[in-house]
């Protein structure tokens, strides 16, 4: 789904500091590109989870709105994906900021707070009307939907140890390895398989 980043977030997950003790690193002549490489971890760990760290708003455009054929829960399943749910796969979700749609005189609308139910328990959460509405008529336009919300942890120490560990070894491999490729004059150097897995139990899966 088209997700576009409205207002990035305001801190990194780990500190410079933080950073720097990992790195064994007590100069300051570095500062500037280790600050650059914590926020290049920290948008790969977004990338490869689907989720975000700290705090940050975000657009989900949709040409409109799913299922209006199939606007029910069912009765007797305990938990379900109802057709008509919007799913938002940027986790976790803080707020719902805000539901706009074109309608059919292609004049934008904002729909009643009132009128949706935002579930953040699942991952991805889901977006539904209320029980006795339904979603309103949208013109049948490519981008007639834009749903603006908050995603993140919130402070840094919200964030899980885990995802923050693995910046922190990303950051020590991309300050020790500052080129596309390393080149090992001896010995060899394999990569340690549990880095990645650290990321695991983060990824949000859409199925």
């Amino acid at each position: 789904m088209p997700l576009q980043l409205v207002t990035a977030p305001a801190g990194e997950p780990i500190t410079l500091l933080e950073a720097k003790q990992h790195l064994r690193v007590d100069v300051d002549d570095d500062d500037v590109l280790i600050g650059s490489l914590i926020t290049a971890a920290r948008q790969a760990a977004e990338t490869l989870t689907g989720r975000q760290l700290m705090t940050a708003r975000w657009r989900l455009v949709l040409d409109a709105f799913p299922g209006a054929l199939t606007m029910h829960v069912p009765s007797d399943a305990a938990f379900s994906l109802p057709g008509h749910a919007i799913l938002i796969a940027k986790c976790p979700v803080q707020s719902l900021v805000s539901i706009e749609y074109l309608d059919m005189n292609g004049s934008l609308q904002l729909m009643s707070a009132g009128d949706y139910v935002l579930d953040t328990a699942c991952e991805p959460a889901r977006l539904t009307p209320v029980f006795g509405k339904t979603w309103p008529t949208t013109l049948p336009q490519i981008g007639s939907v834009i749903v603006t919300f908050d995603a993140g942890y919130g402070p840094s120490s919200s964030v899980p140890e885990g995802l923050k560990s693995w910046i922190k070894l990303r950051v020590g491999s991309l300050y020790g390895h500052r080129e596309e490729v390393a080149m090992l004059s001896r010995g060899r150097i394999d990569p340690l398989s549990f880095v990645d897995g650290l990321l695991d139990g983060y990824r949000v899966s859409l199925v």
